[in-house]
This record gives C-alpha cells, sequence and structure tokens, in this order.
C-alpha cells in the first residue's frame, strides 16, 4: 500500500459524522431523575380516557400527553363506542367510578409501565399505560383499557 493510500485512510477517520436534523432537533429522551412523578399523571390519564370512550370528555383535551399512533388506536375506539352508543340509542354519559390502586414498574431509566384499577358500578377495569420521558416531560406510548 502506498504512502498516500494510508493517508487518505486517516483523513477519511478523522472527518466527523454528520448529524441527522432528527438526532439534533427531534424529541430527546429523557431520564427518570429529570422527570416528575408520574403517580399524578398516570391517574388523570386514566380517568380522561374512561371518559373519552364514553363519551364525556374530547380526545383532544389529553392530546398533548399521548404518542401520535396512542392517538390514532384511541380515536379508533372513539368512533366506534359512538356508533355503538348511536345504535342502541343511548346518550354519552359521565361515568361513575373510582381509581383503585395503581401499580408501576421501571423497566428502564426514563421508562414508566402502570396498570391502574378503574372500579365502576357494574364491573373493575384495567388501565395498562406506559410513559416515556420525552423532553423533561412524559409522554403515554402505549395505552390499553382491559
Amino acid at each position: 500500500m502506498s504512502d498516500t493510500a494510508a493517508l487518505d485512510i486517516g483523513a477519511i477517520r478523522s472527518v466527523p459524522l454528520r448529524r441527522t436534523d432528527d438526532e439534533l432537533f427531534g424529541r430527546q429522551p429523557s431520564g427518570t431523575d429529570e422527570l416528575p412523578d408520574p403517580r399524578p399523571l398516570l391517574e388523570n390519564l386514566t380517568r380522561c380516557v374512561i371518559e373519552i370512550i364514553a363519551g364525556a370528555r374530547d380526545l383532544e383535551q389529553i392530546a398533548r400527553w399521548l404518542d401520535d399512533s396512542v392517538y390514532k388506536t384511541l380515536l379508533k375506539r372513539v368512533v366506534l363506542s359512538a356508533q355503538a352508543r348511536q345504535a342502541t340509542g343511548r346518550n354519552p354519559s359521565r361515568p361513575i367510578f373510582t381509581i383503585g390502586s395503581v401499580t408501576t414498574c421501571e423497566p428502564r431509566d426514563g421508562v414508566i409501565e402502570a396498570a391502574v384499577v378503574v372500579r365502576g358500578r357494574a364491573r373493575a377495569r384495567v388501565v395498562a399505560i406506559r410513559l416515556e420521558g420525552m423532553d423533561r416531560r412524559w409522554r403515554a406510548t402505549a395505552v390499553h383499557v382491559l
């Protein structure tokens, strides 16, 4: 190998990698120590999701705390619930329920997974929520009403 080829390889190695716009300007993950206590958000999101599905609250009210995919999934569920209410002739009403126990775990730094028990008149349900820290605030990246 010639000396010029060795110099060229050395020059290539010293060139810094370019960063994409998403790395510089996109959402940045946050560690748990940079984020507020997740419990109040978990309880409020649970309450809101139950009321949204019942038709008593607008989905837009919690959009800022939801990931885009979660928003789309909840929107589909809201439409199906509205169609079911319309087919049976029921009007939307505010459900009566209480928030029970909140069980959380932290699978990795900046991620909280929770199961929130909701007790209504007829039955108990669980709302499973995954929160991820982005830009120093929590965002729900998964919400499932079981």
